[in-house]
């Protein structure tokens, strides 16, 4: 079994290659979903929050005002910093939780997708490797343009808070291109998997 790291860049298509490896029997741990389970209503990672950046960063429900706190802490790098000192001790320790849990049944690999990875120095954690999801920085702005409704400045900041994808792609061990289609994405992604997970036995 291996474990490996799986990052990319904002709106590179990584929660569709993880897709395509669970297919193939990877077992994937999503730390976007951990991080917003460490900051449900009634968490400590929410008082923390709230107690870091203020009361109008939860929402009249009690939960977490996503975008406010997303125009907070893109705007500013300290205040985006101070966010990760808070959540990302968090996010670890349940990522570590999970993983073990995984390991038991013992799938072909397991997909740690981390969006931050190099961001963190999170890659010496994965010996196994790091496989980015890439797209150029055009087609990630045109994404988020066509996803999220963001012109071309809030896009731009988002790309600006990462490490450039360019970057990325230097300091991973394996690159899946998702500048494409989804077909050219697919046949990626069965020739990565045939390359580094599947085991053939003697002819």
């Amino acid at each position: 079994m291996r474990i490996i790291g799986l990052t990319g860049g904002i709106a590179t298509g990584k929660s569709t290659v993880a897709a395509m490896l669970a297919d193939r029997g990877a077992a994937v741990v999503d730390a976007d979903r951990i991080a917003r389970e460490v900051v449900e209503p009634g968490t400590a990672g929410l008082a923390a929050v709230v107690g870091a950046f203020g009361p109008e960063v939860v929402t009249p429900s009690g939960g977490l005002n996503r975008a406010r706190l997303a125009a907070i802490v893109f705007a500013d790098a300290e205040s985006r910093y101070r966010l990760e000192a808070l959540t990302h001790p968090l996010i670890l320790a349940r990522i570590a939780d999970q993983v073990a849990d995984l390991a038991l049944p013992g799938p072909p690999l397991i997909a740690v997708d981390v969006p931050l990875l190099f961001e963190s120095g999170g890659q010496s954690d994965f010996p196994g490797g790091v496989l980015l999801v890439y797209a150029d920085a055009t087609t990630q702005l045109r994404r988020l343009r066509e996803r999220d409704g963001l012109g071309d400045e809030p896009g731009r900041q988002r790309l600006a808070a990462q490490l450039p994808i360019e970057q990325k792609r230097e300091l991973a061990t394996w690159v899946i291109d998702n500048g494409g289609s989804r077909a050219d994405t697919e046949a990626a992604v069965d020739l990565w998997w045939r390359d580094n997970v599947t085991v053939e036995g003697p002819l």
